[in-house]
């Protein structure tokens, strides 16, 4: 079920674009040469509305947003995300917004998978799997490609299953390419023939075109997290549209292959015409064998992600997939059009171009096998498998030395709220410290005396006392050991005061402190209770007995019955 559903949901956005794509150009973009410019700040604009005033939800990021669920939400996703970021993205990207479709398809499939869990009342982990298959089926059916939402889903979804656990994945998978082909015949997003087999003299290009992959993905991951950290210090929204919708059409106008999801300029590179990728735009000068032709093909992989950065940063809704692929495509054109032109080589664009994508998508994603097998189901076989895996495996390592988490986790390792392939790392992610915290504890006063101790150690049943001042902030606690020795002592009991007696516990834990930064706390300090404060104030202890216990809990739900 959730295979053949999420296999619609991928026709129907694949048809929604083109159909939207073809009503403004028929009924708009044929009345004037540069009317498509005013295309994407409109685009965007209309996203933003959508999202603020119909959907009044985040909806971008969708990868994220799944990984989010699965280990915050116990893969619990919202019903609206079955069907508003298809729309979000369906307006961005058809008027022009330079991200893909692929990322809010499997928002949208995670979503279905999730809520038909839900229905059926499964368990948490049924859930998950059911979000994977979702996921999974997603992918496949927007590419046709079943192994390859298969592998996107174990390697970024990162789920920790079971053999017998792949047996509904490759359902999933298998269900939404059969509805693809029902529905859109053998048409896909890209397809390709290999004109050429591989060489194995040619074996150490693509080697230095899978460390040169890795480096663009390198840029490719920083340089968006950094223009879309921009547009979050931006406070006004209409800013945010005039500058990143003004930035994008700037782009557009000197580089029209930055329009959309960019699918049609990479069939035109695997073609054989990479030479024509800018007859359309005011390059158009630039002849193939020159200098300023492969100055504008790298001027291409940098402007790539900040016009999809931009589109994302101003408000559109799209994601990452489709822009890997146009910049990996460039990236692998752009180095064999320069060895072929600055040596004596004979090198086929088309197969390094393929093999481009494949070691952009590993690294930017971090998902080597994914991108493999994506281009060996593109090309409809497997006669480029030996480069596709050097490329894609030499970029990964590349990448690895300098940012060891996909764009698609960053945001969430940094708040240590990702899940990965070990359960114990994963329990600690799914551990909730606010369900954890302990409010049964007696409050001092730094201004109250032994006496007023004394008169309250029949009413608690812990041997911690926190002690707050006026204004409920934490500012030492008591412990009982410390006091045993002059409890009994009634000639201190008005002159020794809690200001005395308080120490300052050995750490305090933050509210929205991630559980595996709790746990080393825990372990360095030795204490069995340590006090957490929310800006500042006293909410309560965290036991590290309780903890356990839920650890436990858990660990025998999250593993396999």
């Amino acid at each position: 079920m959730v295979g053949a559903v999420s296999g619609l949901a991928a026709v129907l956005l694949k048809n929604l674009i083109h159909f939207s794509i073809n009503l403004l150009n028929h009924n708009f973009l044929g009345r004037g040469t540069y009317l498509y410019l005013f295309f994407p700040i409109i685009g965007i604009t209309l996203a933003w509305l959508f999202v603020k005033y119909v959907v009044k939800d985040n909806i971008s990021h969708g990868v994220t947003r799944v990984l989010y669920s699965i280990s915050k939400r116990n893969s619990i996703i919202k019903k609206h995300n079955t069907w508003t970021s298809m729309l979000a993205s369906t307006i961005t990207i058809s008027f022009g917004g330079s991200v893909g479709a692929e990322a809010p398809v499997v928002l949208t499939g995670s979503a279905i998978g999730s809520n038909l869990a839900r229905i059926f009342k499964l368990n948490y982990r049924q859930i998950t799997l059911m979000v994977g298959c979702g996921a999974a089926g997603a992918i496949a059916g927007i590419f046709k490609a079943p192994l390859t939402g298969l592998l996107f889903t174990l390697e970024v979804l990162m789920l920790d299953l079971t053999m017998a656990s792949l047996i509904p994945l490759m359902i999933s998978a298998v269900t939404a390419t059969t509805v693809a082909y029902l529905f859109m015949g053998d048409s896909v997003l890209l397809t390709f023939k290999l004109a050429q087999t591989f060489s194995i003299e040619n074996i150490g290009f693509y080697i230095i075109l899978g460390i040169f992959c890795g480096l663009v993905s390198f840029y490719f991951t920083r340089a968006t997290l950094y223009i879309e950290k921009y547009f979050k210090k931006i406070k006004r929204q209409l800013l945010r549209i005039l500058i990143g919708g003004g930035l994008l059409t700037l782009l557009i106008f000197m580089f029209p292959s930055l329009w959309g999801e960019g699918y049609n300029h990479i069939s035109t590179i695997l073609h054989g015409e990479g030479g024509k990728v800018f007859h359309n735009s005011i390059f158009a000068f630039a002849q193939p064998e020159t200098i300023p032709f492969i100055l504008l093909l790298f001027a291409i992989l940098i402007f790539k992600v900040v016009a999809m950065a931009a589109t994302n940063g101003a408000g559109g809704v799209g994601g990452i997939f489709a822009p890997t692929l146009v910049v990996g495509s460039f990236a692998g054109f752009f180095l064999v059009h320069t060895l072929n032109m600055f040596s004596s080589v004979n090198l086929p664009e088309s197969n390094f171009a393929l093999a481009g994508m494949s070691g952009v998508m590993a690294g930017v994603m971090h998902a080597p096998m994914t991108a493999i097998f994506l281009i060996a189901e593109i090309t409809g076989g497997y006669d480029l498998i030996l480069p596709l895996i050097l490329v894609s495996t030499i970029s990964y390592i590349t990448i690895m030395i300098f940012e060891p988490h996909s764009i698609y986790t960053k945001r969430l390792a940094e708040r240590g709220e990702l899940l990965t392939h070990h359960k114990d790392k994963n329990v600690l992610v799914m551990l909730d410290t606010e369900k954890l915290i302990e409010t049964g504890f007696i409050k001092l006063k730094d201004n109250e005396t032994l006496r007023d101790f004394v008169r309250k150690v029949p009413l608690s049943k812990r041997n911690i006392f926190p002690v707050l001042d006026e204004e409920q902030k934490l500012v030492g606690v008591v412990l009982m050991e410390n006091v045993r020795p002059i409890i009994f002592n009634r000639a201190l009991y008005d002159s020794t005061y809690i200001s005395d007696l308080m120490i300052s516990p050995p750490a305090i834990v933050d509210m929205n402190e991630n559980m595996d930064s709790v746990m080393k706390k825990f372990q360095k300090t030795k204490a069995w209770n340590l006090p957490v404060t929310e800006n500042g104030k006293y909410r309560g202890f965290l036991s590290k007995s309780k903890i356990f216990n839920e650890y436990r809990d858990i660990l025998i739900h999250f593993s396999d019955d």
